[in-house]
């Protein structure tokens, strides 16, 4: 019989320690420590978390908020790097999966940041980065898009691991993508947004998706956000004075796990910092497929054909093949 397993996880909702990547490094080794030491085979942490979200972009115009990008982008991160490799090292020592969002720049692009997800396995091994694939609204001011390649699903010891940023989590095909790969444990990481539309329950928004996900392909969600902290207020409050207000809106954040059938399980978060913890067995995925197996019977693949490219994007294609040289000999030519 195929015994699928049964994990405990733990979502984070923390606020980083904004734009100090050093400290906020260090203050996500101290909470997968702590995570770990409550049981917790798998850390999720909110996106972004390293070391923090370009909140200047909703309140002020891009000429002001140029000086705030380049602050971030000195304190962002580079995949390796030493940071990733002290992460990598809280994770095989704690022995857990750990996926965090950090804000990534490429050395051999100045200038360009993606807002990626690490995926790093309990023995410390650097599993992988998903890029996410479209900005959202104003952060297109800050990050440009990923591309396919890391459209993937990992093999580790709580089951089949995947994970999209943000609003991408309402991008159905990335969804789906994921889900035809086999996934079964889904890491959806945001950030508070409090500086949203009026109307808008940004807390009620995150869980409606992670439920929707769910419930669809019949799997668990582990949902981690940020914080907002009284930093990230003055920050931003010095150069807006509107800041404050908009920054300190309420039910901005939700963090919780969500069972195959889109129920919230254990106790979820609410702008507040903690850890979420709750028992998942992926046992609890197979007879809901019965009902709704959406990459199987529940589909029609004669009528809908999904094609997916996960070839790297670069920004050009060098080809360095020898260049034949006048009066040169060919192989072969010459001989007796």
């Amino acid at each position: 019989m195929t015994r699928l397993p049964k994990s405990r996880v733990a979502a984070i909702q923390a606020a980083p320690v904004f734009l100090d990547l050093d400290a906020t490094v260090d203050k996500a080794c101290a909470l997968i420590a702590e995570a770990a030491g409550n049981g917790a085979q798998l850390v999720a942490f909110p996106e972004v978390f390293l070391p923090g979200y370009p909140y200047w972009n909703w309140l002020m115009s891009p000429v002001k908020g140029s000086a705030w990008f380049e602050k971030l982008w000195h304190a962002s991160v580079e995949i390796p790097g030493k940071h990733v490799d002290k992460l990598c090292k809280a994770a095989r020592e704690h022995n857990c999966i750990v996926v965090i969002g950090a804000n990534e720049r490429d050395p051999k692009k100045v200038g360009t940041l993606y807002n990626t997800n690490i995926i790093i396995g309990d023995d410390g091994t650097l599993l992988g980065r998903h890029r996410k694939l479209v900005p959202t609204w104003a952060e297109k001011l800050t990050w440009t898009g990923g591309d396919g390649s890391s459209l993937k699903v990992y093999d580790t010891k709580v089951g089949p691991l995947g994970t999209l940023a943000c609003g991408e989590n309402t991008n159905t095909l990335a969804r789906f993508a994921l889900l035809s790969e086999g996934e079964l444990v889904h890491v959806a990481n945001y950030i508070a947004l409090p500086v949203a539309p009026a109307d808008y329950d940004m807390a009620q928004a995150i869980r409606i998706r992670a439920a929707a996900h769910s419930f669809e392909g019949k799997l668990f969600t582990l949902v981690s956000c940020s914080a907002v902290s009284e930093e990230i207020i003055e920050a931003m409050s010095a150069v807006d004075p509107d800041a404050r207000e908009l920054m300190s809106r309420p039910s901005s954040a939700f963090t919780g796990i969500i069972d195959p059938a889109g129920n919230v399980i254990g106790d979820p978060l609410i702008d507040e910092e903690g850890i979420v913890y709750a028992d998942i067995d992926l046992g609890k995925c197979v007879a809901p497929k019965q009902m709704h197996d959406i990459i199987g019977g529940y589909n029609r693949f004669d009528i809908f054909d999904l094609k997916v490219d996960r070839s790297p994007r670069e920004p050009a294609a060098f080809d360095d093949g020898a260049v034949a040289v006048s009066g040169a000999q060919a192989p072969g030519e010459g001989e007796e």
